[in-house]
């Protein structure tokens, strides 16, 4: 696995961030706010990309990192964070070489990636057409994060990108896991890809009333508060971070550093492109997920949820978990990254889920910030009394996006098998 927000780039350091309950919301530095009404985020936009790949020499091999150092020099931002991620999760995996490059995919989790990068090159057209950057009609597509990431690591796989808003990345390792139990593959790496916003994105969502920028823009850190009374929409949010998936037996023979089992992962629609949760289709959907997992709801020892800070989008959420986990409602543990982190939009499933497998390696659950005055529906332990332990043989990570896109996955500790 591997990690890069404004909280922390390192496993260990995420995931003491997290316990700690720190926000990462700040005012947005990189992006120019003063002609539209939200001023808050988490800003990564002035990532050290350059030192980070240096940071990599000593320990990556050294004809990947020659290509990453390489590529990153004229890749865009966004682009050359997904390269990054990739590197650093396949180096943390130990499988550099570990697999045929014809047997290794790569998925890239998000769509519309590089808004941001196409906003300014449009300032810069207006300005003077010859002065945009050469390689514009190449960088501003998705797929050239798919294919800076294969030329990087060398797999010579499947590539490809898949949007389906929120639930992106979730959507990402569905295929992933696809790829290696039907399509003979060995491994996959999972890119959940950062959104480069450009201040038309955040001034539309504002427009449509699904961001926070009413009451906080002066509180940065107050403004992402899933389950409280005073949420007012989500807190946008730059984050990347990056899994490889094995076959177990693979995995084993190689002696891989393995965090986390995936049981399955199932997605569904609302039939309903309008962003309006459907409670009945998460419902169901948590349903057949655990059934096709051979599991009942006991099994699931924590969620980590969707939880944007929406009022329709947290109730919703609250209400399927009740419905679905019925009398083990009371004993199942959930909680918010995005409380902390806001959100990280398409590559929000895989940074979250990276949060959930550290805190289940570690026994302990992060708390939800900002809960000064509690939903009264919502009646989950939500962790909002600090850190607390938990012991975590399996997890449920849900993903809901617009669209009526819905997806979600179970993973388990590797020694619950």
């Amino acid at each position: 696995m591997s990690i890069a927000t404004p909280l922390a780039d390192t496993l260990d350091g995420y995931l003491e961030a997290l316990l700690a309950g720190r926000s990462a919301i700040t005012k947005w530095r990189t992006i120019p706010t003063e002609r539209i009404y939200c001023k808050v985020g988490a800003d990564l936009g002035d990532y050290d990309v350059a030192g980070a790949v240096a940071a990599l020499e000593e320990r990556t091999d050294a004809a990947v990192w020659r290509r990453l150092a390489r590529l990153c020099r004229r890749a865009p931002w966004a682009t050359a964070l997904s390269m990054l991620s990739a590197v650093r999760a396949v180096d943390d995996a130990t499988a550099h070489g570990a697999s045929d490059s014809h047997e290794t995919a790569v998925v890239v989790a998000g769509h519309n990636l590089t808004s941001g990068y196409v906003y300014r090159e449009t300032m810069e057209f207006l300005e003077e057409p010859d002065f945009i950057d050469g390689l514009m009609s190449l960088h501003s597509l998705d797929t050239d994060h798919a294919g800076s990431v294969s030329e990087v690591l060398g797999a010579r796989g499947p590539i490809y990108t898949v949007g389906g808003a929120c639930a992106s990345g979730n959507h990402a390792l569905r295929l992933a896991v696809d790829e290696i139990r039907h399509r003979g593959m060995k491994a996959a790496v999972v890119v959940g890809a950062p959104t480069d916003f450009s201040p038309v994105d955040l001034h539309a969502m504002a427009v449509m009333g699904a961001i926070s920028h009413e009451s906080f823009n002066e509180r940065p850190a107050e403004a992402s508060r899933p389950f409280d009374t005073r949420r007012e929409g989500f807190v946008p949010a730059h984050g990347a971070g990056a899994l490889v998936i094995e076959d177990w037996e693979h995995a084993r023979a190689r002696g891989a550093r393995i965090h986390a089992e995936v049981v399955g992962v199932e997605a569904s629609a609302d039939a309903n492109h309008e962003p309006q949760p459907s409670g009945e289709s998460q419902t169901r959907l948590m349903r057949r997920l655990l059934e096709r997992c051979d599991l009942t709801p006991e099994r699931i020892d924590y969620v980590n949820m969707h939880a944007t800070s929406t009022h329709l989008g947290d109730l919703t959420e609250v209400r399927s978990i009740r419905e679905v986990f019925g009398d083990h409602t009371k004993r199942l543990r959930v909680n918010a990254t995005k409380s902390m982190l806001g959100h990280t939009t398409w590559a929000a499933p895989i940074v979250e889920l990276v949060a959930a497998v550290l805190q289940m390696q570690a026994g302990r659950l992060h708390p939800s910030i900002n809960v000064v005055e509690r939903d009264p529906e919502v009646d989950l332990d939500i962790c909002d009394d600090g850190p607390v332990a938990c012991a975590v043989g399996y997890l449920m990570k849900t993903a809901f996006g617009f669209g009526g896109t819905n997806c979600i996955a179970i993973l388990r500790h590797p020694e619950a098998r």
